[in-house]
């Protein structure tokens, strides 16, 4: 049996009732929480103790959407729109191979895990015929770095002469889809408590797939009792896109298909009317909510405010590396608060109390653990659940004497972690990763973006 208990920190629960105490402490044995609350600390004998003073302890951040292998292709198409993006970087990343996606992988997981991550998706769509195990390569990286995983296996199958976006040569068939999605569950996904490996299926988007697919995906996933994922309403390329083909907007799109519903995350959701927004919470369809790759690609605010109104659930998601090259679930917690308050619509005005700092970081804890389907083991300091904690320091040059320790996440630059863990499992301390070589990862990942560089 291990024990772990921290004592006299700032705790945000981020429980039901928003619970915070300015000292408190918080045990954990064999990787559950067993007490959380103020005051000092019990006396346990034999545990590993932390002082927590002049720190502030969250639940581990949850990022909804990733995309790993674009790790390897930062820096590209920098001032380019979603769809010119997405063309230049198409035959770059039909170079990718399992090394690279490796190297990528563990080097965006070790640094999600700086950014007080401990739970992390990733949408993997780019299958080329002779890379390898792609997929495998980064439930792998997620293994060495200990992050709890929710892969994806993602999929397009309607090429440039088909009249989708993508060329024809990083696009799949069908059945070679469907057996694939099978295999990954087969191999990968984990039901069981406490799981550190949970797989969904994730055709890719709208303009990149078809309703073959789309169809044939959700039917296979629900009769495997996994999660369905996808990219939609990103764009107004999009809505065009789908009103030329499907003549209705992409919401109604996937309305039509069945694809609606409490097992479906959607990424971004940018561009959504209010006859929308309620169609998503009626079928409690939740969302990822990307706010600095959708303003660094120039697709729009998704609005934040009026989905967590009508009670959709809302997660945060850094996106691929290659458009938000920043990569740190932590800054999405700012940029989610910055984005509210100077969005404008016939619905909401922008102001201070479109979103709060603690909405953002309840977005980026229980909201990402509800997209997931996750919630009842992770997203909150609760007693029973997972120990997967966030541990941030706040007293040094950058924050001390800071009146909000929230504010001082939140808002302010992000604090240096003492502490991460996951299921009571070391990842991060002292600000430094402890589960890898951190020189020999950026130097793998260096070899990797250089032998996919054009």
């Amino acid at each position: 049996m291990s024990t772990l208990v921290i004592s006299n920190a700032y705790i945000a629960t981020v429980d039901p009732d928003g619970a915070e105490y300015a000292s408190g402490h918080l045990v954990a044995v064999d990787g559950r929480i067993t007490a959380v609350g103020p005051g000092p600390a019990p006396s346990i004998e034999g545990a590993s103790t932390v002082d927590g003073a002049g720190c502030l302890l969250t639940p581990g951040l949850v990022n909804t959407h990733h995309h790993l292998y674009q790790w390897a292709t930062r820096g590209y198409a920098l001032d380019s729109t979603l769809f010119e993006w997405l063309t230049a970087l198409y035959p770059v990343w039909a170079r990718i191979n399992a090394d690279v996606v490796g190297a990528a992988a563990t080097a965006g997981l070790a640094w999600l895990a700086r950014s007080g991550c401990t739970t992390s998706t990733d949408h993997h769509y780019v299958f080329p015929r002779d890379g390898g195990d792609v997929l495998g390569a980064t439930v792998d990286a997620a293994r060495r770095i200990g992050l709890r995983f929710h892969p994806t296996r993602g999929s397009m199958d309607l090429g440039q002469s088909q009249g989708g976006l993508p060329p024809d040569s990083v696009v799949e068939s069908l059945d070679t889809i469907l057996a694939a999605s099978q295999d990954a569950v087969d191999r990968f996904h984990d039901p069981s408590p406490g799981s550190m490996v949970r797989v969904a299926l994730a055709p890719c988007s709208p303009f990149s797939v078809t309703g073959d697919l789309l169809k044939q995906s959700a039917a296979l996933a629900r009769s495997l009792g996994v999660r369905l994922h996808t990219h939609l309403a990103e764009t107004l390329d999009e809505e065009k896109f789908c009103h030329d083909h499907h003549g209705c907007t992409p919401v109604e799109y996937l309305d039509h298909l069945g694809w609606l519903g409490s097992d479906v995350w959607l990424a971004h959701a940018v561009h959504l009317s209010p006859s929308a927004i309620a169609r998503l919470a009626a079928t409690g369809t939740a969302v990822a909510h990307c706010p600095a790759s959708n303003a660094r690609l120039g697709a729009g605010t998704a609005p934040s405010r009026a989905l967590l109104d009508a009670g959709v659930a809302v997660g945060l998601g850094v996106d691929g590396a290659a458009s938000q090259e920043a990569g740190r679930l932590a800054d999405e917690m700012r940029q989610a608060v910055y984005a509210a308050r100077t969005r404008v619509s016939h619905s909401l005005v922008a102001g201070p109390t479109a979103l709060s700092s603690r909405q953002a970081l309840a977005m980026a804890t229980i909201g990402g653990a509800r997209c997931l389907g996750r919630d009842d083991e992770i997203g909150s300091l609760e007693v029973g659940k997972l120990a997967d904690l966030a541990l941030w320091r706040v007293d040094g040059l950058g924050h001390a004497g800071i009146a909000d320790p929230v504010g001082a996440l939140v808002i302010g630059s992000t604090p240096p972690l003492e502490l991460l863990t996951v299921g009571g499992a070391t990842v991060v301390e002292r600000d430094e990763l402890r589960t890898g070589d951190e020189a020999a990862i950026t130097a793998d990942l260096a070899r990797a973006c250089a032998e996919v560089r054009p």
